[in-house]
Order: C-alpha cells, then structure tokens, then sequence
C-alpha cells in the first residue's frame, strides 16, 4: 500500500473575516474532494485570513496510481486563477518505508 500526500501553501484573494475565508476555502475543498476523490484538511496558516496550507491525500495500491493523483492535484493548484500558490509539497511512501 502506498500513501502520498501534498502540501499546498496558498495566497487567498481579498478575505477581510474569517467567514470570507471559510466561504473561498468551502469550494475549494469540496472541487478537490469531488474531483480526485483525496481526503482534505486545512493543515496551517488558521490564523492569517489571506493564507492557508491545504494537505491532501491518497492512498492506493501502486505508487504509480498515488503519483499521478498528487501531480493531478499539484496541476490543479497551479491552475485556479482565484489563488497564488506559494509553495507545494509533496511525499509519496510506501506503508512498508
């Protein structure tokens, strides 16, 4: 079984409350979800409004399977024209590493 994960530090638009923040997360998580059928979490920058870290993950029988999931939600990061992506990162690794 293999296990891969990504790390997406993201630049929200003009979000001046939290409620905003939820409301542009909201989509996003649910498209990546809908989309590629990966869990999502918000992982980090809870308390900037205009930032956020999103990690993503997937499991599956082959590393090939959970690489091409990961560069498929790496792709989609860099295409949505509502953020700027900061930073991504990712790890793919065996359950037996």
């Amino acid at each position: 079984m293999y296990v891969g994960a990504v790390q997406v530090d993201l630049l929200l638009g003009d979000v001046a409350s939290r409620k905003q923040k939820r409301a542009v997360l909201r989509p996003l998580v649910a498209d990546l979800r809908r989309h590629f059928e990966v869990a999502v979490a918000e992982t980090g920058q809870h308390d900037l409004l205009r930032r956020t870290m999103l990690g993503v993950a997937t499991v599956s029988g082959t590393a090939e399977q959970v690489a091409r999931v990961c560069d498929q939600v790496e792709r989609w990061a860099w295409s949505r024209p509502d953020v700027e992506v900061l930073q991504v990162r990712r790890m793919v690794r065996s359950i037996d590493d």
